[in-house]
């Protein structure tokens, strides 16, 4: 069935290509048109998911260079950014802390400490999810090291199958809120909505300031929906005497522990003041792996530490910009507002809220990548809302919310699917769909309720 859903997608995919290409299509110049071919082919390839999606973008952008839709400055734009090279010093940083052992430190001292009961468990995962955000940019390793620990939990404590399973999807979940936090919270998918803020990206502590409170609150729902909706099927009580021998078998804090914590803490005082000293959060985080490196004040970084950057990953997020930029160089974007959107903007901030969730959360539904998604809607969106004169973080951040929290199967959004099976967080389809399709519905509550009355109150709108 793999197999045939590739060639399947592999021929709508081309079949999409050609016949948008020798239609015409008044008011699109000839760059845009080869630009919503070449789009809309490769939206449809990563949603079928013919190959793994660095390949497919790889292939977009050779289409987009060799066509000539675009200068070549241009579709490889990113990696002129900082955005860019935050994203590889923040993959290099999870290496980092994974490696040292400092991550697992703080897991297990965590759950001796505070960890006894089933909720303990699962309100554990989320401080521990929050903690190591800021240690660990990056939302996999992070949750596969806390999955890790809590392997040891549910052993330890003789936990039935079937509330580990819960405790398995919990590790996922909590991921995806509590990884908007921080704008170095997810490397691979923030500075994407990070850069389409322009003409003005958004630092750190300004992410923080305008997602920071939503998103804390946006956790804490999440945890108390799963608190509720997974209920444990008898009382545990936690047995930390292996945990303890873990702990313990670790020894005390190694040298290169403390040099990991060193720059780390040196990086978060750096993250949170770049509005005072005007070094970009990019070159930052790219300077504090590079130093990770260094000897005799580093060395916790080796020539190895290099494979946990996924070069698939960087090609992927280059396409997906280059889908935003090529596509408002050439008039796509604008295109596709006015034909597709409506042709009056709702001036009410709530209907306007309203609005583009239903718009993001209907197109994420059907392709299911977080990144080609955010791809299409938030150029479309700029364009849409361009004649408001809002602040562009507005629509950029309510299609964001939209379309990276949003799940009902495991394929929308990588942070749950990579935890979906047996060998990883234990959970199936089964419990994604339980808490999917009432967080769906939540979704508009943090849009309308909590995002942007905060953003009132900021003085954002």
């Amino acid at each position: 069935m793999g197999k045939n859903k590739q060639i399947i997608g592999l021929i709508v995919g081309v079949l999409v290509c050609l016949a948008i290409f020798f239609v015409n299509i008044p008011g699109l110049s000839h760059a845009g048109h080869m630009c919503l071919a070449f789009s809309m082919m490769t939206v449809l390839f990563w949603g079928f998911g013919i190959a793994q999606p660095g390949y497919v973008s790889g292939l977009y952008l050779f289409l987009l260079a060799v066509f000539k839709v675009a200068k070549t400055e241009l579709i490889f734009s990113t990696w002129t950014t900082s955005m860019m090279w935050l994203i590889v010093g923040a993959f290099l940083i999870a290496v980092a802390v994974k490696d040292s052992g400092l991550g697992e430190r703080i897991a297990y001292k965590y759950i001796i400490k505070f960890v006894s009961s089933f909720k303990s468990i699962i309100i554990g995962i989320f401080v521990l999810t929050f903690i190591l955000s800021l240690l660990i940019p990056h939302p996999w390793p992070r949750a596969f090291l806390i999955m890790s620990v809590m392997a040891v939990v549910i052993k330890s404590a003789n936990i039935p199958h079937e509330d580990a399973i819960k405790i398995g999807f919990t590790v996922f979940a909590a991921s995806i809120p509590v990884s908007m936090i921080f704008l170095t919270g997810d490397a691979s998918i923030n500075p994407l909505a990070a850069i389409s803020c322009a003409p003005e990206p958004m630092g750190w502590m300004k992410w923080f300031s305008v997602m920071g409170l939503p998103m804390i609150i946006t956790s804490i729902i999440t945890m108390f929906m799963i608190i509720l909706m997974f209920k444990p099927t008898k009382e545990i009580n936690v047995d930390k005497t292996e945990i303890v021998a873990k702990l313990k078998a670790m020894g005390p804090m190694s040298g290169v522990e403390k040099r990991a914590t060193f720059w780390i803490i040196v990086a978060i005082i750096l993250w949170m003041t770049d509005t005072i000293h005007g070094i970009d959060t990019g070159w930052v985080t790219l300077f504090i792996a590079m130093m990770m490196a260094m000897p005799k004040i580093g060395g916790v970084l080796n020539p190895k530490s290099w494979s946990g950057v996924p070069v698939q990953t960087l090609i992927f997020l280059t396409a997906a910009v280059a889908i935003g930029r090529v596509g408002g160089a050439t008039g796509m974007n604008a295109w596709i507002a006015h034909t597709v959107l409506p042709r009056t903007v709702p001036t009410n901030m709530f209907t306007l809220g309203a609005f583009i969730t239903v718009v993001a959360i209907g197109i994420h539904m059907c392709f299911g990548s977080v990144i080609a998604v955010m791809g299409i809607v938030i150029p479309a969106m700029l364009a849409f809302t361009s004649s408001m004169g809002i602040n562009t973080i507005i629509p950029v951040m309510i299609a964001y919310t939209a379309i990276n929290a949003h799940f009902v199967l495991p394929f929308h959004n990588l942070a749950i699917l990579v935890g979906c099976g047996e060998d990883n967080g234990l959970y199936s389809e089964k419990e994604t769909i339980k808490f999917g399709v009432p967080f769906t519905a939540v979704l508009f509550i943090i849009t309308l309720l909590i995002e942007l009355p905060w953003w009132k109150v900021i003085g954002l709108w």
